[in-house]
């Protein structure tokens, strides 16, 4: 009994204040709605078969694009290519195993969602609804010389160059403002 009531008051105050923690014991700015440790890790995107196939998609939509091994972003305008290199691969150089195996053999939950924030039907399996907070991304300084074996579509701030990282199964491409 006194663990369903402290999981019922941990989701409650999930909900209430709208800020989680990954890898970490607190959030560290009251900005965050999700905030990730500071590790040589990094948060993998969905992947799909293709942007033209993910419905119902809105704007600031974040995915890796199995057909041209691409990290885009959706915009009101069409996609948006992240990825200068088009040689991604999803083919792990350690074990030599394709992931798109491993990702088509496992059964998808279409149903599937977490939402941080006040819920809406917006689509999407991670989905970040605060008005007045945003995503930290996991940091990681030089991340293309610190993750030993970065997967297909992981992101990162890269703290030592101060600029988006994103990996497309080849190469790392990084975006200043």
């Amino acid at each position: 009994m006194k663990n369903i009531f402290v999981i019922i008051l941990s989701l409650f105050c999930e909900v209430l204040f709208s800020q989680i923690a990954i890898g970490k014991t607190s959030v560290s700015s009251p900005s965050a709605s999700l905030d990730f440790e500071i590790a040589n890790r990094g948060m993998i995107l969905p992947w799909v078969t293709s942007t033209g196939a993910v419905a119902g998609v809105v704007n600031g939509t974040m995915v890796y694009d199995l057909i041209d091994k691409k990290v885009k972003v959706k915009y009101a305008s069409g996609w948006k290519d992240l990825s200068v290199d088009t040689s991604g691969t999803t083919v792990d150089p350690v074990t030599n195993v394709d992931g798109v195996t491993i990702q088509n053999a496992a059964t998808e939950n279409t149903a599937a969602k977490t939402s941080v924030g006040t819920p809406t039907s917006t689509p999407g399996i991670l989905v970040l609804e605060d008005s007045n907070k945003a995503m930290i991304l996991p940091k990681v300084a030089s991340p293309h010389l610190t993750i030993v074996n970065p997967a297909p579509g992981m992101m990162v701030y890269d703290t030592f160059n101060k600029q988006l990282a994103v990996f497309n199964g080849k190469v790392w491409t990084f975006w200043k403002q």
